[in-house]
Formats: C-alpha cells, structure tokens, sequence
C-alpha cells in the first residue's frame, strides 16, 4: 500500500469516528438533514426520513445500529 504524501487523519474515539473527519461528515449530515437533534442543547442525533434513504444510498445498512431512547 502507497503512503499518501500527505496524510489526512480520520481518528477514533472508542468505537466512534472522530477527529476532523468526524466533524465534517456529522456537520454535512446535518446540512443535508439526515441527522437531527430534538433540541438545540440536546448532545444526540436521530437518523431522519431523509437520512434513511441517504445513507441506503450510500450503501450504509442501517438496520445494525440498535434503538437508543434519546
């Protein structure tokens, strides 16, 4: 495998994406409308309608991530 000249990191955080990259996609999901909060100060995302089917589009199997009461 080829080094990148310049390497962009996409860190994790226990079994979470974080860092810039993780950032940037939460902060584009939200954009789109596919994640949402209930509330302005609320810290959680819920998948919305319009995420569901954007994220089956991007091939992402969404029935593997369990039901958390928000």
């Amino acid at each position: 495998m080829e080094k990148p000249k310049q390497a962009r990191p996409a860190k994790t955080c226990y079994s979470h994406l974080g860092g810039k990259l993780g950032t940037l996609l939460m902060e584009t999901f939200a954009e789109k409308g596919w994640i949402a909060k209930t509330g302005g100060a609320d810290k959680h995302f819920y998948i919305t309608g319009k995420g569901e089917k954007g994220f089956a589009a991007l091939g992402l199997d969404l029935s593997q991530l369990k039901p958390e009461a928000l």
